[in-house]
């Protein structure tokens, strides 16, 4: 850590992190897109502004912070790397959310990062958004699909992977000391004073 970063003003948030793994693809179909709805994986390969828009947007109420936090170059060496694809839910012609998946670890797929925009949110559009992730991972035939999720994500998020087929491997507790410069929500219940 640098002497900036020690300074620098953060809130810690004590998080409750779930790792969650899935190791044969769901046997029954899945509910499709609504109308209007589609998914378009982003090639060939997404910019830098365009995945912050997403991120940040996706993530402003929970407490994605990470990557928001990395610089530019990073971003670019991630998202350039061919193991990595970001795929973008659209409706009505507009982004509604985005999944990422990475394939760096060759055996797995990790699903990385998976939201929708606030717009889309109780549209009915998670489940079916879910499952369009987990049929593109299972079509590459991967070992296993991971993912994970924590107490500070939308409060469906765990219900939701776990209705959809993945298991809890373990939860971990986490203090995430969370910039105060990126103007993030900690809020009361994950606040550590």
């Amino acid at each position: 850590m640098s002497a900036a970063e020690a300074r620098e003003a953060t809130v810690t948030a004590a998080v409750d992190v779930t790792f969650l793994r899935m190791d044969a693809p769901p046997e029954t179909p899945g509910r499709p897109l609504p109308r209007g709805a589609q998914v378009v994986r982003v090639q060939p390969r997404c910019t830098v502004p365009f995945y912050r828009f997403l991120y940040n947007t996706v993530g402003q109420d929970y407490l994605w912070w990470l990557r928001r936090i990395a610089p530019d170059a990073e971003i670019a060496a991630i998202l350039s790397h061919p193991g990595v694809s970001v795929h973008v839910l659209y409706v009505g012609g507009q982004p509604a959310g985005f999944y990422e998946l990475d394939r760096r670890p060759a055996h797995a797929i990790n699903l990385s990062y998976f939201g929708l925009m606030p717009f889309a949110i109780g549209k009915r559009l998670g489940t079916p958004f879910l499952r369009h992730a987990i049929d593109t991972a299972w079509a590459e035939r991967p070992r296993a699909l991971t993912v994970n999720t924590c107490t500070a994500d939308h409060p469906r998020a765990l219900p939701g992977y776990l209705a959809a087929g993945f298991r809890t491997l373990r939860t971990v507790r986490e203090l995430w000391p969370v910039p105060v410069r990126l103007g993030l929500r900690v809020p009361d219940h994950l606040r550590v004073d």
